[in-house]
């Protein structure tokens, strides 16, 4: 079984996302991407104006601080934490879900099965492989490279991951 959305990708080193923030961007990339294809008018915000709106860091996008300011921006909006079931079940009804890798607020420093040390991307899919869970997402792309979808099982990073929905009522 195998469910994938038809999502554009982007690259959080796009030549028109700040050099200064190219190296954190990827919550706000993933959000903009996610915002892209929800959003059938394209209107949404570019990913400087979002860096700022939802309170990049250097060190990255806090998942606090993506689903508090992004509901000050879309207050009727469904945003909040979400479980692996409800990210699928998302998936499943064409939303895509902003999917976080992170080693070290989970603790996990020595964990070097996970597919990222700290990412934000946003998942696209799921497919059923030899009774394990595979997920795919977006990679957001690398400097000097566009975003392109990956797939990575879920066991592997199951301790790292963390899903929040995003999605308009």
């Amino acid at each position: 079984m195998r469910c994938q959305l038809p999502l554009q990708g982007k690259s959080q080193y796009d030549a028109s996302i700040s050099p200064n923030y190219r190296n954190s961007a990827c919550g706000p990339t993933t959000v903009h991407v996610i915002l892209q294809y929800l959003h059938d008018d394209k209107k949404s915000p570019a990913v400087n104006e979002l860096y700022k709106i939802l309170g990049g860091t250097k060190i990255g996008l806090f998942k606090w601080r993506l689903i508090y300011n992004l509901r000050k921006l879309y207050p009727t909006w469904d945003i909040r934490d979400c479980t692996l079931k409800e990210a699928m079940q998302e998936i499943d009804a064409g939303r895509s879900v902003a999917m976080r890798f992170d080693r070290y607020f989970s603790f996990q420093w020595h964990d070097k099965r996970s597919a990222y040390a700290y990412h934000w991307v946003p998942l696209i899919g799921y497919e059923i492989q030899d009774d394990e869970l595979l997920l795919i997402f977006h990679d957001n792309g690398g400097p000097n490279r566009d975003s392109r979808i990956r797939t990575t099982f879920y066991k592997d990073n199951k301790k790292v991951l963390r899903f929040v929905k995003i999605a308009p009522t």
